[in-house]
């Protein structure tokens, strides 16, 4: 049976416990032995919030992957050909038959971090949506702001204006979690607020791997977690949150006792960076790893399968000048050992562009340490600034409802451009694209008559896009160019 780990959603479900015979009963735990969380509820569910967010138009083909086009009350069948890690996205509601006039909601939870109104909740909750509303326990409901987001983190942060003082949860240590651990989670599965569920920590330091959030190391948990949840707040028994409920694990789309949420330290973080630059920052080492094989084992003569096996070096980067090589075996990262290859992306991911770090590596059954400069990773071509995130609602290139990327030289080649002319269209996230006609792997030449020649020229020209404007956009598709013209709706 396929598995699959999906954004925290499932359908409910009732499983039956038979009796086994002669099987001895195990003695029931007395009341004063077991946690009240009482008090941890009481204290923190005001600061809890429910997120809506509201679309209209087409997804993205991210959300689409994530089956969010069924109706409410429907489960979503699993689908073995299926990515392995689907997107959460809420409790949509039904589809309007045409893609392009199609409004629908999806729905998460959040919490409130800071009294002037920020709420930290997962990206995939409020991807591309045109409006995000927030409702407080006190039964406000505010609309929020996008202040920025981190798809790789899967972090959103919002704001809302709530003329005042609100209440707000206690940030904690995720750093000290251990398995065993008590912990509970409140959020809005399926659309009930407030619910509180309870459960251990299973596992921490969970890579999920290359293919979802390489650069995070979940805490595991058997707290149940369904759609809905995603987004809200993991408490520890001082009434911390030490983590965001994230995912699940599951080949029936039912939760089945696998939780992963996001470590809080890692997700504050996010929000200092996307509060003070907009964005978020992650150190590069410069070298693709692969895991160490059983037979890399035999052939190095190693005594076990732990660490990282460098398959290829980034030319000029922190690891080239260091003077790791293809074919070394990297042990450990700042002093911290590594079990396996997917350890040491969300440890060079925390560790601050400029830093000096000492790295260990196994050369010909020789260890070392050579002392690495760590670089910046490219910014995520999705991530979303300061200046806004709905693309009917706040100025810059969302606006146009479409993410840009840098073309190479050999697809110049094969259109007949120039070298240093034009940026490719990697993705139609909004509405005003898709009207326009616009498709992922067209090529932009010219924004206003203005030659454009990196994603960097692009942004620049249009910044100043906003709500009424309207930008001319010289297209490439195949061998012929035509002028297109894009005009933003002013929501009036």
């Amino acid at each position: 049976m396929n598995r699959s780990i999906l954004r925290a959603f499932a359908c409910s479900a009732l499983i039956g416990i038979a009796a086994i015979s002669g099987v001895q009963a195990q003695p029931v735990p007395s009341a004063a032995a077991l946690p009240d969380f009482t008090g941890i509820v009481e204290k923190n569910a005001p600061a809890v919030v429910h997120v809506e967010a509201r679309y209209t138009g087409g997804t993205s083909r991210k959300n689409q992957a994530a089956g969010d086009q069924a109706t409410p009350g429907q489960g979503i069948p699993d689908d073995p050909q299926a990515d392995l890690f689907r997107r959460f996205f809420g409790m949509p509601l039904p589809m309007m038959p045409s893609p392009q006039d199609q409004k629908h909601t999806s729905l998460g939870s959040g919490f409130i971090i800071s009294s002037d109104g920020y709420i930290l909740t997962n990206n995939h909750v409020v991807d591309h949506a045109d409006k995000v509303i927030v409702r407080l326990q006190d039964h406000r409901t505010l609309t929020a702001k996008v202040v920025g987001t981190d798809p790789t983190y899967d972090i959103a942060l919002l704001k809302v204006d709530a003329g005042g003082s609100l209440p707000t949860v206690s940030i904690g240590d995720s750093r000290g979690l251990k398995p065993g651990q008590w912990v509970l989670a409140i959020g809005s599965p399926f659309g009930f607020d407030y619910t509180v569920t309870q459960g251990i920590v299973s596992a921490v330091g969970r890579n999920l791997g290359e293919r979802d959030q390489a650069y995070t190391s979940f805490i595991q948990t058997d707290v149940p977690i369904n759609r809905g949840n995603s987004g809200g707040p993991l408490f520890n028994l001082q009434g911390q949150v030490v983590g965001i409920n994230s995912q699940i694990y599951s080949n029936t789309g039912d939760y089945l006792g696998v939780s992963f949420s996001i470590p809080i330290d890692v997700a504050m973080n996010a929000v200092q960076q996307l509060k003070t630059k907009g964005y978020v920052s992650r150190g590069m080492l410069g070298v693709t790893v692969q895991p160490v094989s059983d037979d890399m084992v035999k052939a190095f003569k190693l005594d076990n399968g732990a660490g990282a096996a460098v398959v290829d070096i980034t030319p000029a980067s922190g690891a080239a000048k260091a003077g790791i090589q293809v074919g070394d075996i990297i042990l450990s990262y700042n002093g911290q050992a590594l079990q396996q290859s997917a350890d040491l992306p969300p440890l060079v991911g925390m560790t601050k562009p400029g830093s000096k770090v000492p790295v260990e590596i196994l050369r010909n059954g020789r260890k070392q340490t050579l002392e690495v400069t760590i670089t910046e990773t490219s910014r995520d071509q999705n991530a979303v600034s300061k200046s806004g995130a709905a693309p009917s609602a706040h100025g810059g290139a969302a606006a146009l409802g479409l993410t840009v990327q840098p073309l190479d030289n050999d697809t110049r080649k094969q259109l007949g451009l120039n070298p240093g002319q034009g940026v490719v269209i990697s993705d139609i996230s909004g509405p005003v694209a898709a009207q326009a006609g616009l498709q992922a792997g067209d090529v932009i030449l010219m924004v206003n008559q203005q030659k454009i020649a990196s994603v960097a020229e692009f942004q620049a020209a249009t910044k100043d896009v906003k709500a009424g404007s309207t930008v001319l956009l010289l297209v490439r598709r195949g061998e012929q160019s035509q002028f297109i013209g894009l005009t933003v709706p002013d929501g009036k």
